[in-house]
């Protein structure tokens, strides 16, 4: 997915496994940058499941921690996608993404499917300034972390400069004041696009089996209550007021509920189908190649 802005300060960096890319009308300051890679640095320090020291590996064995600030939300937003999803959406995949080859060391050696545990809510409890997982388990973030950690980027630099700003996280975007034209990257050929979508505010989150792909077969998006990746959808595109929600509808997008979580999320669509047809949501802007 590729936003073109008009240029003035920008600022490229790399963080939480991904490369990210800042545009302001302004350029930033040193202590703005700052500010940003403290609040990243933090967050990582959270949610990966990839860092031995961060609050999730910590609290793989079980037991309580003090909640990060973001628990609460993504866990509630966590709660609507698995019931959107028939609970193919599961924030405790991230033992069975290990087991397939997405582990803290991306050994990329597939030990065959796992389910994550279906009754999930048993197992994590945000309570107060308390997170507690009841028995051990893994937490994954995936479907709604980079989104969350797009808009708070976006909510820090917004209070330390004015003018128009565009987040990108490579693959979720986030928009306030400028008009962009996003490519929607084909998912089997990087050089061409499905469509192009044109918004002056909100954010654009998309999600692909190509990417993260491994093995034979192998990728990031997994169906909670098989462990197995899915394979009816290539690529998901989501337009909605904020980053968190359009990565959350562009993952619920892969399964059967996820047009209905769209809709309850006030969010607009595209997605690819892995035989090439492309379906997108009543209302869509974005100008579609089919």
């Amino acid at each position: 997915m590729t936003a073109v802005a008009p240029v003035a300060g920008r600022w490229e960096f790399e963080a939480i496994g991904t490369s990210w890319r800042v545009d302001s009308e302004r350029p930033l300051r040193d202590v703005d940058r700052a500010a940003v890679t403290s609040l990243v640095e933090a967050f990582d320090r959270d949610w990966s499941r990839f860092r031995e020291d961060s609050t999730v590996r910590r609290l793989a064995s079980g037991g309580s921690v003090a909640a990060p600030p973001d628990g609460a939300a993504m866990v509630a937003l966590y709660g609507a996608l698995a019931d959107a999803t028939d609970g193919a959406v599961n924030p405790l995949v991230g033992d069975a993404l290990a087991r397939r080859g997405y582990d803290a060391s991306y050994s990329m050696r597939d030990g065959g499917a796992v389910a994550a545990p279906d009754q999930w809510r048993d197992v994590v409890e945000v309570s107060g300034d308390r997170l507690t997982l009841h028995r051990p388990a893994t937490i994954d973030v995936g479907a709604v972390g980079k989104g969350r950690l797009v808009d708070l980027v976006l909510e820090e630099l917004r209070r330390r400069t004015t003018g128009w700003l565009v987040v990108d996280a490579s693959g979720d975007l986030a928009i306030d004041g400028v008009s962009q034209r996003v490519a929607l990257e084909h998912p089997y050929d990087a050089s061409r696009a499905v469509g192009v979508w044109t918004l002056d505010a909100g954010a654009l989150c998309a999600s692909a089996t190509n990417r993260r792909a491994w093995g034979d077969g192998l990728h990031h998006v997994l169906d909670a209550r098989t462990g197995e990746p899915v394979r009816s959808y290539a690529a998901t595109w989501a337009v909605a007021a904020d980053a968190m929600t359009a990565d959350a509808v562009a993952t619920a997008l892969f399964f059967d509920g996820g047009p209905r979580f769209a809709e309850r999320s006030r969010a607009s669509w595209v997605r690819m189908r892995t035989d090439g047809s492309v379906e997108w949501s009543p209302h869509c802007e974005a100008e579609l190649f089919v």
